[in-house]
């Protein structure tokens, strides 16, 4: 039984209180949701992996940025429990002209921003147009675009120079967003965030709690809600976001009933978690994304293509995924970025996979020159499988004769640094798996850390993003998939499955890669 369960509840309260402390973080304000818990509306304590180091959804793309502004913020576009793409803040899916150039966007009217306003095309522009200005994703679009320009109140007209097949698809992501603002809290660096969500921001003090709560004036969407698509509702009244940055401690939170939901657990406490069982349930996300290891292409030892692939060569993918899940059933070791029966699926490159040949991997680095320079590690434990999975790789390149530089930072720490070229040379992050190969990871667009832009990779690219045809882009994305084989600007390890637990308390909950929490209620 969980130790906390057998405490009187302010004893409880104070024992987590303490954990929380330790872990780095701070109790929440008086009337927090531990009191609240089964209430009518009633708040829900969110226990996430660390303290997001913005709250601007265009600016940055971790996940944690996405799963929390998604409540404040909403895309054009956005998607299903199936992954199709769905109509969001758009009336309907645009209409394209014969020539695949032109988007014609007609908005949903009635619309209204948190601060009473209503949106319209002029707000949808300008808010595209900072997203392109700001975010890598949007970058990469911002190359595709000819013009963008509002029609009248409630439709935006999109040209673009060439077919772009992935357009709706970035415009509907949750993480680096095209989230829409209105146009006069436009700024570079974003003072008041006010969208359209079911939730508002109510209040946010770092590394202690985000709170949102409820938007009455909320629009809807009238279908049956599917994935991030359809109708959502704001059932409770506060989402409060806590920063845990140990994995134990979220654990213990959700077992005592203290947090409804954690965030990324550990696949060791699997077992816990289901001894916790009525209480607790455990949330498996089947294929929720992939780690990747990437590399600073721009500077550094690792700026050379010949010593990423002896690194590559050197590396055990298989190994660094069982010291990162434990559990094969939370893991998958495959060179295919896509799984077989998709589209996207191709053995390109797959020789260069997993090959943890420490002679062979000697030998490259040799000829490419490598002069026992240090290569630059950096991971996050508040991610403990990126920091298992580091560990492994380091004892891999040491084999084959690189010196390594462990460097274990916090995960707000390790976003940040990665910006700038001169401070690392590899980081351990993960990624989503989608049906568009273009969506993930952000290096497929512009401007990403690790700073891949190849002649090689711009013509691979524009081949792929110019065929509409899926049937016909599959092949196309064979060629990409060699090219990162070839020219290794980051190395996907391999695709993983989730856990996270919520309380049986917390219902309506749906289980998808950015975890939401409209639509779901707290029983009493």
């Amino acid at each position: 039984m969980n130790a906390f369960a057998l405490l009187p509840r302010t004893s409880r309260r104070q024992l987590l209180a303490a954990a929380l402390v330790a872990a780095g973080c701070a109790s929440l304000p008086a009337g927090s949701a531990w009191a609240q818990a089964g209430a009518k509306g009633g708040a829900a304590n969110l226990a996430m992996i660390g303290e997001p180091q913005s709250l601007d959804p265009m600016v940055s793309s971790t996940d944690l940025v996405g799963t929390i502004m998604q409540h404040v913020f909403e895309p054009l576009y956005t998607f299903d429990a199936q992954w199709n793409i769905k109509p969001m803040l758009a009336e309907g899916m645009p209409t394209i002209s014969a020539d695949g150039l032109t988007y014609t966007i007609a908005l949903r009217k009635g619309v209204k921003f948190h601060n009473d306003k209503d949106m319209t095309a002029d707000d949808v522009v300008a808010s595209l147009q900072r997203w392109m200005d700001v975010s890598a994703r949007g970058k990469a679009v911002a190359q595709e675009i000819a013009s963008m320009t509002a029609k009248n109140a409630n439709t935006v007209e999109i040209k673009l120079k060439a077919v772009y097949a992935p357009l709706l698809a970035h415009l509907a992501m949750p993480s680096g967003m095209a989230g829409i603002m209105p146009k006069e809290a436009i700024a570079p660096v974003l003072k008041d965030f006010i969208g359209t969500g079911p939730y508002k921001l109510k209040e946010r003090k770092p590394d202690q709690f985000t709170v949102l709560a409820r938007f009455d004036k909320y629009a809807a969407r009238s279908e049956p809600a599917s994935g991030y698509a359809g109708k959502r509702e704001a059932l409770l009244d506060e989402l409060r976001f806590v920063p845990v940055p140990n994995a134990t401690t979220r654990v213990e939170g959700v077992l005592s009933g203290q947090f409804q939901y954690s965030d990324l657990l550990q696949v060791e406490s699997m077992g816990r978690i289901e001894k916790g069982a009525p209480n607790v349930v455990p949330i498996v996300t089947q294929n929720f994304g992939f780690p990747y290891i990437v590399f600073n292409t721009k500077e550094g030892v690792l700026a050379k293509k010949e010593l990423r692939q002896a690194v590559q060569t050197a590396m055990g993918p298989a190994e660094m995924l069982q010291a990162g899940f434990g559990d094969k059933r939370f893991f998958t070791a495959e060179p295919n970025f896509f799984p077989k029966g998709t589209p996207y699926y191709s053995d390109a490159g797959a020789k260069q996979y997993n090959q943890k040949n420490p002679q062979v991997a000697k030998d490259q680095a040799a000829k490419a020159g490598y002069k026992a320079e240090p290569i630059r590690i950096m991971a996050s434990r508040q991610y403990e499988f990126h920091y298992n999975m580091a560990l492994v790789m380091a004892e891999h390149l040491k084999r084959a004769g690189f010196k390594t530089d462990l460097q274990v930072v916090d995960w707000a720490t390790l976003v940040q640094r990665r910006n700038d070229a001169k401070l690392w040379d590899v980081y351990v992050t993960h990624s989503g798996l989608f049906p568009e190969p273009m969506l993930s990871p952000p290096q497929m667009g512009s401007g990403a850390p690790g700073w891949w832009e190849t002649d090689t990779k711009k013509a691979a690219l524009t081949a792929f993003n110019s065929e509409p045809d899926v049937a016909k882009r599959g092949p196309l994305w064979g060629k990409v998939q060699g090219l990162i084989y070839d020219e290794v600007p980051f190395v996907e390890v391999g695709k993983f499955n989730a856990l996270s637990a919520r309380s049986s308390k917390l219902q309506g909950y749906t289980a998808m890669p950015w975890p939401f929490f409209w639509n779901t209620s707290l029983a009493k």
